[in-house]
């Protein structure tokens, strides 16, 4: 096994067991919650306990989709599992439609009938308690998400910020209802609470359908795989077009055409296809590179939509983007 190997490896590892973790804390915070609501009587601590029922649900479905997007290339799938963490974002998004759905429901009625707060002391430390467990196990899943490049790590973790704002928010609902005895503060504390969420969901959703669709890398990623490509330029003899990225995930794949001196051996050029594959696994940690060897002199090299058209033969306008001529 090579460094590049034991480095995807030892991620994968950490990102199982943070799911693990995120597992752990949705199930505290549910039963912290359901007895802030049972002893209350609120509904603002209802709601805060469904979206953590949501939290529960969503971070079973990450461990799931992680432990999945890990595995390797297989006979059915080529190029890896990854898009599984797509999927956990967007089951994630529908989740939180339907407690929002729900949450809103319950605070109309209870806007309509308010119902005094009972003991609202004890609900606001357990309330408390829960949301200093979320506050602490969101930060760390955004911070090796991040790391990581794990979409559904980041977006459990911030759901479970999410769920600290919505919970503070009812926190305060809660504290002005006791103080100042205005029961119609609960429920609508639990309506702007739905509105939030649901906010959140439509954020998760985006993300994941984005990547479904094959994004291309960020900027930043971009630009790290053109300089390493300047380099082997200013080496020579040789120059490089047809670059072209996309994101699966914690996968990420990068195809691009080698243009060496017609005169070159086959065995010199793959040496160098193979020397670049492995350089670009360096600047994009566990990164995948495809490089396709092409003589630099040959018109029908450039034959390629994405090929300068400034040069010899020019873009071909009969292959759809994406297809590479060629093995």
């Amino acid at each position: 096994m090579t460094a590049i190997d034991d480095r995807r490896a030892a991620g994968q590892r950490t990102l199982v067991r943070m799911m693990g973790l995120s597992v752990a804390a949705a199930v505290v915070t549910i039963v912290l919650k359901l007895a802030a609501a049972g002893i209350t009587g609120s509904v603002g601590f209802l709601s805060d306990a469904m979206e953590s029922g949501v939290n529960l649900v969503a971070a079973l479905v990450g461990l799931w989709a992680v432990r999945l997007a890990v595995r390797p290339p297989d006979l059915g799938h080529h190029f890896g599992h990854g898009k599984a963490e797509y999927l956990s974002a967007a089951v994630e998004g529908a989740l939180i439609f339907v407690a929002a759905g729900a949450i809103l429901w319950t605070s109309v009625r209870r806007l309509i009938d308010p119902v005094p707060i009972e003991q609202p002391g004890l609900g606001l430390a357990l309330s408390t308690g829960a949301s200093l467990v979320n506050l602490a196990v969101g930060v760390a899943l955004v911070r090796v998400g991040r790391r990581e490049r794990s979409i559904a790590l980041v977006a459990d973790g911030r759901h479970l910020l999410t769920d600290v704002v919505t919970s503070v928010g009812v926190l305060v609902g809660i504290a002005l209802v006791a103080v100042f005895g205005w029961d119609v503060l609960d429920p609508i504390v639990a309506l702007l609470v739905g509105v939030n969420i649901l906010y959140t969901g439509v954020g998760l959703v985006g993300r994941s359908v984005t990547g479904l669709l094959d994004a291309a890398l960020p900027p930043e990623d971009a630009a790290r795989v053109e300089a390493l490509l300047d380099r082997y330029r200013a080496a020579g003899p040789v120059d490089f077009h047809a670059l072209r990225t996309r994101e699966s995930g914690r996968q990420r794949f990068v195809y691009v055409h080698l243009l060496v001196p017609d005169e070159w051996t086959v065995k010199r050029g793959h040496d160098l296809a193979e020397e670049l594959t492995a350089d670009v696994a360096e600047v994009l940690p566990g990164a995948w590179a495809f490089v396709h060897v092409e003589p630099i002199d040959d018109p029908r090299s450039y034959d390629h939509p994405m090929a300068p058209e400034d040069v010899a033969g020019g873009p071909g306008p009969e292959e759809p983007p994406g297809v590479t001529s060629g093995v």
